[in-house]
């Protein structure tokens, strides 16, 4: 029992820490979601160690479907913020590399 307690404490954090993601994504705050995720993986990690192969049953069965949902809601809207942020980044990074092929084609514009 104590180890699906403990289970269950890590899927809780897992919620607690997309759900800060997500804050992060709205304000913005891009180094800040890094960071979270980086914190997220390594306790999905863990949940992947340890996690016994049978389902906890009852009350601990529904608590683990709460917050895989939760967590799944936050990972949604989190990739809905994300998504055109990346598009941009793309976009800035594609000109840079074009701008830096023309500098090697053709040298440094005059000023």
């Amino acid at each position: 029992m104590a180890k699906n307690d403990a289970i269950l404490s890590l899927y809780e954090s897992v919620s607690v820490i997309t759900d800060q993601m997500l804050q992060a994504a709205q304000m913005g705050d891009w180094d800040q979601l890094v960071d979270l995720e980086t914190r997220c993986s390594e306790h999905v990690e863990a949940l992947m160690r340890h996690e016994p192969p049978n389902l906890p049953s009852g009350e601990g069965r529904a608590a683990k479907v709460r917050f895989i949902q939760k967590i799944l809601d936050a990972d949604r809207q989190i990739r809905d913020l994300v998504q055109p942020w990346m598009v941009q980044l793309g976009a800035m990074i594609n000109s840079s590399g074009t701008q830096r092929k023309l500098v090697q084609a053709y040298g440094a514009p005059a000023r």
